[in-house]
């Protein structure tokens, strides 16, 4: 594995030039030599800033902050950058841009005026329980039964996320509610908004600083205490990352905050990222990826971190694979369904999204998530891809209990082979499920399915880490090609999948198609790659709200995941057409040229596995593979 170049691929998730560019307060202060922190402490108390650490525990990388400048101003302010840089030691002095982060939770729901009947004695004790219909749909509020998280099974077989810790990266946690404190990891803890180690949320009168808080409970809210209702891993830790509540975000807390206590941390959840309006096109700067990069490689003392991301509440106007963050092949991206199998009507699509879990209810608009909220209080109205995100860093908390060696890449594994179909349905009929060329059923807005925690902890007591991961650039088209206004350009790449080289990739994980196009509107865009088995993966949908007719796409790495298992060897085909969605006014555009990077892994991925069920996924994908190998 050679996570460098990985992380040279990485570097492409760029944002998209803004229109207007804001400058913090935050200064990245990078020196020729190791620097004692005294020093740059003296050095920046001399010039009014106030010392905020290292970058990413570096000795060269240091984050300052300018204590009379405002948080945000819309020049860049020359004459403090130019004072750091006359210091002789001073390489380079970069003042920080603000952009936006926004969480991602649908508007706040009514809270239901009474409880239902108590649960059976050998259900959870707590109150709320019986309203959590996502660890155990029974019907209730117009839900399917047993379309949940099937979390009894989990615990049934002793796991409730013992020595695990997950990170809410967010506007902070009430670490004093009485259904968290008890397991509230302190040492893990941080608040990179105030630069303190009490991450407790700033109080306003609405409560706008629930979010991380309610985040929190859905993973590790204890059980039978009373209080509230119960967390899908309600014996882990939760640590809290207050990094969310300021009005611009800055690469350097976002680093900091992805690269905190890694080997204290297993799982980091995020249910945020660049502003829902399906016109944004936007993902991680460079010190952003190259913590989730040390993350993924050196996080968990080698295991490597988990982090889980809200795909996304922008509906069906947008397409969570213009978040480089949801789509990035480091994160788990997770949909949500409502209690009874459709989509929200805010649930993005894209093939980057893995799996799914369960937001608010259909039939009753009450009928939300449960969990705890501020001040010791408890609420039935968490909801939005951002009560998705934490239930299944809750999931992966008792995989981690059965199985503490899993690493970042058999978390993901084990997802794509325990998720469900289940009775999950798109509603409008758009995204029906479809088997990709070695077995495994998909769909666009669900990913593999709902995760089913009780199957995957069963698989992921006897797993067998999966082979070394290998990443492949495939081949590149570099001609300007134009779109027509009416029907679509097909551009291929066969590619021998880096055959006879130490790279070489035969059984895929993620695939990226890096695209450079450019339109008079760039919603109206549509992209599809096909695999050489023959899986069609719609890398990017119609987005109406996009209306840039500047910035297009520059090596912008669409991912896909619904070619999981296949044989990567062969012609895959990029196909870009308009979708003007009944504009009178067509589209028009080129494309600049596409490259094909495949990751994966050379040795079959499950071999050393014996299924349980012969009608398993696990078997189905291990006999294909089996049969390539027989006939090649």
């Amino acid at each position: 594995m050679m996570w460098p170049r990985c992380l040279a691929a990485a570097t492409l998730l760029l944002a998209a030039t803004a229109s207007r560019e804001v400058f913090t307060n935050s200064f990245l202060v990078r020196f020729k030599r190791s620097v004692p922190h005294a020093a740059v402490s003296q050095l920046a108390q001399r010039h009014g800033f106030d010392n905020l650490g290292p970058v990413l525990g570096s000795d060269t990388e240091w984050h300052l902050a300018h204590r009379g400048l405002p948080h945000a101003r819309s020049k860049r302010s020359i004459p403090h950058t130019r004072a750091l840089k006359q210091h002789p030691l001073v390489h380079t002095a970069v003042q920080q841009t603000g952009f936006k982060r926004v969480k991602r939770g649908f508007r706040p729901l009514r809270l239901p005026e009474s409880l239902q009947a108590a649960a059976a004695a050998t259900d959870p004790r707590d109150p709320y329980f019986p309203l959590q219909w996502y660890l155990k749909n029974t019907g209730q509020n117009g839900g399917k039964p047993k379309l949940d998280l099937n979390v009894e099974a989990a615990w049934a077989q002793g796991y409730t996320g013992v020595n695990v810790t997950t990170a809410i990266m967010d506007d902070g946690v009430d670490y004093m509610h009485p259904d968290l404190k008890y397991n509230y990891n302190a040492e893990a803890s941080y608040d990179f908004s105030s630069n303190d180690p009490f991450p407790y949320p700033r109080y306003t009168d609405d409560w706008f600083n629930s979010h991380g808080t309610r985040c929190a409970g859905e993973v590790a809210a204890a059980r039978d205490n009373g209080v509230c209702g119960v967390g899908v891993a309600y014996h882990s830790k939760v640590a809290g990352i207050r990094m969310l509540d300021q009005p611009y975000m800055t690469d350097l807390i976002e680093a900091n905050s992805m690269g905190h206590e890694p080997n204290k941390i297993h799982i980091y959840s995020a249910s945020w990222g660049p502003t829902d309006d399906g016109r944004t096109v936007d993902g991680p700067r460079n010190a952003t990826m190259r913590a989730i990069v040390r993350g993924v490689n050196e996080g968990r003392n080698g295991l490597g971190n988990i982090y889980v991301w809200a795909s996304g509440d922008g509906g069906e106007d947008d397409d969570c694979n213009c978040d480089g963050y949801a789509a990035s092949m480091w994160t788990v991206s997770i949909n949500s369904a409502i209690n009874d199998g459709q989509n929200a009507h805010y649930d993005e699509s894209c093939s980057s999204t893995l799996a799914s879990t369960f937001s608010n209810g259909a039939r009753d608009p009450s009928t939300g998530v449960a969990t705890t909220d501020l001040y010791g209080k408890c609420t039935a109205t968490h909801s939005g891809t951002s009560a998705a995100a934490p239930e299944a860093a809750g999931v992966f908390a008792l995989a981690l209990h059965a199985n503490p060696s899993l690493t970042w890449r058999d978390i993901q594994h084990l997802t794509v082979l325990t998720s469900k179909r289940n009775s999950l349905y798109d509603a409008k009929g758009r995204f029906h499920w479809t088997m990709n060329g070695v077995g495994l059923e998909f769909n666009h807005l669900f990913g593999f399915g709902v995760l089913d925690v009780g199957a995957m902890t069963a698989l992921a007591a006897s797993w067998k880490s999966v082979p070394p991961r290998y990443h492949c650039e495939a081949g590149a088209v570099n001609t300007h090609t134009e779109i027509p206004p009416e029907g679509s350009i097909k551009l291929s790449i066969s590619t021998a999948a880096c055959a006879g080289a130490g790279s070489e990739v035969r059984y895929l994980e993620h695939v990226q198609a890096v695209v450079s196009a450019n339109c008079s509107h760039r919603g109206d865009l549509e992209l599809f790659l096909t695999s050489p088995m023959g899986t069609r993966s719609m890398i990017l949908s119609r987005r109406a709200n996009d209306d840039d007719s500047r910035d297009g796409f520059t090596k912008w790495p669409f991912m896909t995941t619904h070619t999981w298992g296949e044989y990567p060897q062969g012609v895959w085909t990029l196909e870009a057409s308009f979708n003007s969605g009944g504009s009178a006014t067509p589209a028009s555009g080129w494309l600049r040229g596409w490259s094909l990077v495949l990751h994966g892994t050379r040795a079959p991925p499950y071999a050393q596995l014996q299924p349980q069920d012969p009608h398993s996924k696990l078997a189905v994908v291990k006999k294909a593979h089996e049969d390539n190998a027989t006939i090649k």
